[in-house]
């Protein structure tokens, strides 16, 4: 099964080539460690030097064993393309227990060259978005303050409560067999 993200990359602060400012053709490749998929890229930004600015959404599907997206900022010069830093930002900052579905998270990353020295900032917002293994389970869900709970239903009454997690009862039944 996989997630599909879908990222928005915002800007880039601070970039630099031999402690010199960049003077522009900056662009931006995402790709995540655990797929096979092509490299989402950026449009080249021109103007923006050192600060430059894309605001540009790529989506990217992120498979269940992935760890990292790796984020790069590259910039051309005379036709070819030269890393300025990259950042290997964890999956799980955006797709764990803290975050709903559907949820804009605005998240700012350290880049890093290849001598593994600080280059910039990397601006980035991030949603993941509704997966459709979730929306199936309508039969056990309900929702509390306007947020899909999913669990099991207190009882046949017509009750919108519902219980998460095990029982305690049934923890105490398997320690009996």
């Amino acid at each position: 099964m996989s997630r599909t993200i879908e990222i928005t990359i915002l800007s880039a602060e601070d970039l630099q080539e031999n402690k010199k400012a960049i003077k522009g053709n900056t662009f931006v490749t995402v790709q995540c460690d655990g797929s096979s998929d092509e490299l989402s890229t950026t449009k080249l930004d021109s103007e923006g030097g050192s600060y430059p600015k894309w605001n540009e959404k790529l989506v990217i599907d992120v498979p269940s064993h992935a760890r990292f997206i790796t984020i790069e900022v590259k910039y051309k010069i005379r036709g070819s393309s030269s890393s300025i830093g990259m950042a290997r930002i964890p999956v799980s900052d955006f797709i764990g227990g803290y975050v709903h579905e559907n949820q804009l998270q605005f998240l700012s990353y350290r880049l890093w060259d290849n001598r593994v020295r600080r280059n910039g900032v990397i601006n980035i917002s991030t949603k993941v978005k509704f997966s459709q293994q979730n929306s199936c389970c309508n039969s056990i869900s309900s929702t509390a303050n306007g947020v899909p709970v999913t669990g099991i239903p207190v009882a046949g009454n017509g009750s919108t409560s519902v219980v998460t997690g095990i029982p305690a009862v049934w923890l105490n039944y398997q320690r009996n067999i």
